[in-house]
């Protein structure tokens, strides 16, 4: 018999064995993370993009609204800034900063290089468990995490970085299928370019095969059928992300919660367009036009970082068509906004019914 007490549950002390996803840049807002978390799931705030001040403000409110388990995820991977190609790209950008009325144009940029300090604060402020995208804490942070009792989860592609992320000591790794919305998770993307894109299908049961630590599975989960499924298929939980950027405590822009109400699994794309790296996000004008000028994007985080103006000014226009709309491919039966304790509950509920 399959329960829904699975290992997970006891080792980050949820109720439930889904996490919401980390995602950076604005749907995690405080509300979502205590709103989860207080449903017996696991909240986690994507913290990639902010300030440190912001970050350590936002930790303490969600520790003033709940007293159950939350996460704190970040990138691991190092800041490497590449602006040498910067005219050509910034050629390619100037009909849509055209489009959006933006006047002020940098001369020069420099993406913030924040992790270090987000994980200090994590520490400092005792945020129970920290993931991590893109790669593994150092071997200093990760001694730091273990010395206070902080759990770590590692967020990997293929089977190969599951067992990298196992040997740095993280307790257990998501395994994102292709079918997951935002960036791929892939730590190097030499080998793969593209961000691997294996899907969850395939990803988890070979994942769960060699690794010891459990394994969570992500990518294309909505429901409780897909909670169900990977549970038969060895993982011990969901992270699920797409569903909650549409729940009425995410931070996601209007226009691109209806963008995701809109779409189906034949609406999405994998684009280096916006950010310089592998995500899934639904097709739009920004990501056609541009990757028909031919003209290669910047390395991440160089690009995110020169896009920003123009995603910021298609937020203040309402207008989806040049925001990054990050979803994965499970959306047709995404209609409408509704609270995140209730998504919590209904996949609860639905996987219950499917497994007894």
């Amino acid at each position: 018999m399959i329960s829904l007490k699975t290992g997970i549950c006891q080792l980050f002390e949820i109720e439930h064995p889904i996490i919401q996803a980390g995602m950076a840049g604005g749907p995690t807002t405080v509300e979502l993370v205590v709103e989860v978390s207080n449903a017996g799931a696991l909240g986690t705030l994507g913290a990639a993009y902010m300030a440190p001040d912001a970050l350590r403000k936002a930790i303490k409110e969600i520790q003033s609204k709940t007293q159950k388990p939350f996460g704190v995820n970040i990138f691991a991977a190092p800041v490497n800034d590449d602006f040498s190609r910067l005219s050509e790209v910034q050629n390619a950008l100037s009909p849509f900063r055209s489009q959006l009325d933006i006047q002020e144009i940098q001369s020069s940029y420099q993406s913030p290089d924040w992790s270090e300090e987000q994980f200090a604060i994590c520490i400092e402020e005792g945020v129970p468990i920290i993931s991590t995208a893109f790669g593994c804490l150092s071997e200093e942070q990760m001694k730091a995490a273990k010395e206070h009792q902080v759990k770590v989860i590692a967020m990997v592609t293929t089977v190969e970085e599951a067992k990298e992320a196992e040997a740095s000591g993280a307790d257990a790794v998501v395994a994102q299928g292709s079918e997951a919305g935002g960036h791929r998770s892939t730590f190097s993307l030499d080998n793969h370019p593209s961000g691997a894109q294996i899907g969850a299908m395939a990803l988890v049961p070979q994942t769960v095969d060699v690794v010891k630590i459990p394994v969570i599975a992500a990518g294309g989960i909505t429901d409780g059928r897909g909670l169900a499924a990977s549970l038969v298929l060895g993982a011990q939980g969901v992270q699920i992300g797409t569903r909650f950027v549409g729940a009425k405590e995410s931070g996601a822009h209007d226009a691109y919660k209806q963008a995701i109400f809109e779409s189906n699994e034949e609406s999405t794309v994998v684009t280096k367009s916006f950010s310089g790296r592998p995500a899934r996000g639904i097709k739009n004008r920004f990501i056609q036009e541009f990757e028909e000028t031919g003209i290669v994007p910047l390395p991440f985080p160089s690009q995110n970082t020169i896009t920003k103006d123009i995603r910021a000014a298609a937020a203040q226009a309402d207008n989806p068509e040049f925001m990054s709309l990050w979803a994965g491919q499970s959306t047709r039966g995404l209609t409408e906004e509704i609270g995140a304790a209730e998504i919590v509950k209904t996949i609860i509920e639905e996987a219950k019914r499917i497994i007894n």
